[in-house]
């Protein structure tokens, strides 16, 4: 049985979606200005693991992650570059779908975007002005009225006052209150547009994906995720006017995974630790990414080092040394899985999606497999067959365990090639038969260097990059 921590009720809960076997869930996606960073790689690789686990679990799944394409940020950085707002987003969305498939993450079955879903935004906010949850302040923009609204701060546990203090309202503004945020903002000279009953102007960011998920999934759906970061004020923003516009209950579970930290620090261009997601993969395989986030609970602070990536590096050799020599074909003959693993798999996961526990349980079915190749080599077969199915579900372990473990990252000189690694390794058998291990040392060092590292076993030596 499936429990979910919902931020909403701070406790897990058993997950019931409201239609029978099927799931609607809405992730908030990137706004694209810029190339994505390990956050937004974070994001992507969460949820395409919730949703590949609730379809293992039988569901049918509506997977919708929005893409904000019309923002100050981005206006601003189509500015800098001297280059359309168009042209600007497509290329950051083409980068985002190419980090995407590098990550192993499958693309969402619809992603909307905000400059396609201005019917929706104006009609939304048509009917908050109607039920007196908005209203046109004095400088033309409209506003959302906090107040106005039963319940504001649940989300969060953030109590208005609270809010209040501290916060003043600019003359200019002229908003009722300090906390109300806008839903339609009136276009500035030269800035993109659209027509609305207020006048020209473009929407408010929150306005955008309360718009385009009960577009897409209706007034009430299952799962909604995103960044901790957006917990407040965006989440809490979309449940004002999602359900003060519709009247029904917006989202049953709320689901949030943890911020991500470099070296115990917040990343930040300002501290000079903040890098893009590219940047990464020019230094590690992009499973290892995926291993490396995968290997922490999904609602825990994610700390990046260096040194944890090259454990992320490490643990993935050893399970895929654990299906070397098993021929694929024949392991992926066997009709089952076997129950006790599975079993153990499904537990973790049933847990609020506990990945890193599901990966313990490949590291306890790994060590059985190195075990069973010496006894019963056909046990083992079928149980890398029960673990490379598992693991699929994660979607880890998809690499066939000689090209992981004797490639190299792509695009860089990984230095020797097979062939020569291959002549090398011959000549230091070579050497240690002639008893000249002096020899033999020096092969094994010169590979060392290169990266290369030797294992005997059974009288057979086998290789992989470091």
């Amino acid at each position: 049985m499936l429990h979910i921590y919902n931020t909403l009720s701070r406790k897990k809960v058993v997950f019931t979606p409201i239609d029978p076997g099927m799931v609607r869930m809405y992730v908030c996606g990137m706004t694209v200005y810029d190339l994505c960073h390990l956050g937004h790689a974070r994001v992507m690789v969460v949820f395409d693991v919730v949703a590949r686990y609730l379809r293992y679990s039988g569901f049918k799944v509506t997977y919708v992650r929005n893409v904000t394409d019309i923002d100050d940020k981005i206006i601003q950085r189509a500015e800098q570059h001297g280059e359309s707002i168009a042209a600007l987003t497509e290329r950051y969305i083409t980068a985002m779908h190419e980090d995407e498939k590098a990550l192993g993450v499958y693309p969402p079955d619809i992603e909307p975007r905000a400059t396609a879903a201005m019917a929706d935004i104006i009609q939304m906010i048509t009917t908050l002005i109607a039920k007196d949850l908005a209203y046109v302040g004095g400088t033309g923009d409209v506003f959302y009225a906090v107040a106005a609204f039963k319940g504001y701060g649940r989300l969060s546990g953030k109590q208005l006052d609270d809010l209040r203090a501290g916060e003043r309202v600019d003359i200019d503004e002229a908003k009722r209150d300090p906390l109300d945020f806008v839903l339609w903002k009136m276009a500035k000279p030269g800035e993109p547009s659209w027509p609305s009953p207020w006048g020209e102007g473009r929407p408010g960011w929150h306005i955008e994906c309360s718009a385009m998920s009960t577009r897409c999934l209706g007034n009430h759906f299952d799962i909604h995720g995103g960044g901790m970061d957006l917990q407040f004020p965006h989440h809490e923003n979309e449940i004002a006017q999602s359900e003060g516009a519709t009247g029904c209950t917006f989202v049953n579970v709320w689901m949030h995974n943890g911020f991500v930290r470099v070296q115990e620090e917040k990343m930040s261009k300002s501290l000079g630790n903040f890098f893009t997601l590219r940047e990464i993969l020019a230094q590690y395989r992009p499973e290892v990414i995926r291993f490396f986030i995968l290997n922490s609970h999904y609602r825990s602070p994610l700390n990046y080092t260096e040194d944890h990536l090259k454990e992320a590096q490490a643990a993935l050799n050893r399970l895929y040394t654990a299906l070397r020599g098993l021929d694929n074909e024949e392991t992926l003959l066997a009709e089952s899985i076997d129950p006790v693993f599975e079993s153990r798999f499904k537990s973790a996961m049933d847990d609020d999606f506990n990945t890193a526990e599901s990966i313990a349980v490949l590291f306890d079915m790994a060590r059985e497999i190195n075990r069973l190749k010496v006894v019963d080599p056909l046990k083992a077969h079928f149980l890398a067959h029960s673990m490379r199915c598992l693991a699929h579900v994660i979607g880890l372990l998809t690499d066939d365990p000689e090209h992981f473990l004797q490639g190299g990252i792509e695009g860089t000189d990984t230095g020797l090639d097979a062939a020569a690694i291959d002549r090398l390794i011959t000549q230091r058998l070579d050497a240690r038969a002639a008893k000249d291990f002096k020899e033999a040392d020096r092969i094994r060092d010169l590979l060392s260097a290169a990266g290369i590292v030797l294992e005997d076993a059974h009288g057979v030596t086998s290789w992989r990059r470091g």
